[in-house]
């Protein structure tokens, strides 16, 4: 069976010097039309007691000057992504008081570069020549038929003009330099589902992933990606230069980002195939609520607000969808204190880090291990005094990232 999905690819662009004082402007722009509109809405609010939704925003917008910077399209995706926060904050302020609406986008007195979208009538995509034309806004133009003109390079096993339709293309500046991102649709053939069993995966810090499948238990411990972070953070720092990034820097940045994409899609990757071959057609994931909003101190802060749960979840969701398994995300709450075996949620059960032991039923096993049971039995629910213990959860299978396959292996084919 086909489904149609959408796919985001990631080009850079091969003649960035001829452009990227374009782009600036761009960026430039669409920052202005931001804190212009945001400025509007405060207006809006202030005299009505409510904030203007999409439609007014964009009424009031279209007679400020700034709106012709961009290409009509991209200045209404502007007002749409501003519109969006709003709302996000709306269902935050449901949990939290003190919640904040969206800011202006501006850095002292310099507004920094936004991402600038462009819509069907703004950009014309030569998949060909692997290049693209972007449309600028008519106050930018120096003369009526005046564009950007870029020439991009994509990774290899992606060839633009077999999918069906570019959406989209957005110019984002990554923090070093512009990118493209060619939102697309595409065709994929699927599988019928892997089957009836399910599985469960916690994710975390130090195990990246801790999947309980029917017939074991498996840890997916995250040193390498630990010890990638750990070499380039420190080339990044070391070579840092005192007006900016050196390219040294930005050499580090580049190839720290990318040994993590390649992590990460290893490890989903490895996954969905253990679950393909063992029969698993449900994996329910482990979701951790308002992790990112909450306070967990400035070492905690650090570990948990870039943790890469969300990615991984999205990279396991179309993996499975293509290879007949379905990826349910489900909230982790009380899943690492309940004992999986018996229920009993005593906080202290959670000994340390990597131990759990309960005090009602006696199981004793590894915490991460236990967290993925609770998981898997959020889908099939097991008769409490189900022995699925203490052998398997004290002693579960260990598959490391080995740099030299760039693969998921077990620890003893790592090792030799």
């Amino acid at each position: 069976m086909a489904i149609e999905v959408t796919r985001t690819y990631v080009g850079s662009i091969q003649n960035h010097r001829q452009v990227c004082d374009g782009l600036d402007s761009l960026g430039d722009a669409a920052s202005k039309i931001w804190n212009v509109a945001r400025w509007t809405a405060d207006r809006i609010w202030d005299a009505t007691g409510e904030i203007p939704d999409e439609g007014v925003l964009k009424s009031h917008m279209k007679n400020q000057s700034c709106w012709k910077d961009l290409n009509a399209q991209s200045s209404q995706k502007v007002i749409e992504e501003l519109s969006d926060a709003f709302q996000s904050w709306f269902d935050l302020r449901h949990k939290f008081d003190e919640a904040n609406p969206p800011g202006y986008r501006k850095h002292g007195d310099e507004r920094p570069r936004s991402t600038v979208t462009f819509k069907e009538d703004g950009f014309k995509h030569d998949p060909e020549n692997n290049r693209v034309r972007l449309s600028k806004g008519k106050n930018l133009k120096e003369y009526w038929s005046d564009f950007l003109l870029c020439e991009y390079q994509i990774r290899p096993d992606v060839d633009l003009s077999e999918v069906n339709s570019v959406q989209n293309v957005r110019a984002v500046w990554n923090g070093d330099e512009w990118e493209l991102h060619f939102v697309c649709k595409v065709s994929l053939e699927t599988n019928d589902s892997a089957g009836e069993g399910v599985a469960g995966i916690d994710l975390g810090i130090k195990n990246i992933a801790t999947a309980a499948f029917p017939d074991e238990y498996v840890l997916y411990p995250g040193n390498s990606l630990k010890e990638d972070k750990h070499y380039f953070k420190r080339a990044e720092y070391d070579t840092e230069g005192e007006n900016g990034p050196s390219e040294k820097s930005m050499w580090a940045r580049r190839k720290l980002a990318d040994r993590e994409t390649h992590f990460y899609h290893t490890l989903t990757d490895t996954i969905i195939t253990e679950c393909v071959e063992r029969g698993v057609g449900t994996l329910a994931v482990s979701w951790p609520e308002d992790v990112r909003e909450s306070d967990w101190g400035k070492t905690g802060n650090k570990k948990l607000h870039s943790w890469a749960f969300d990615r991984i979840y999205q990279y396991l969701e179309y993996k499975g969808e293509i290879r007949g398994v379905e990826v349910l995300k489900e909230n982790e709450w009380d899943t690492s204190k309940t004992c999986s075996r018996c229920g009993d949620d005593t906080k202290s059960n959670r000994v340390e880090r990597g131990l759990y032991v309960c005090s009602s039923c006696g199981l004793v096993g590894n915490a991460d291990c236990n967290g993925a049971e609770n998981m898997r039995q959020k889908i099939t629910p097991s008769p409490h005094g189900e022995d699925r213990s203490n052998g398997c959860v004290a002693q579960p299978s260990t598959y490391l990232f080995d740099r030299e396959s760039g693969m998921f292996r077990t620890r003893e084919q790592v090792v030799s």
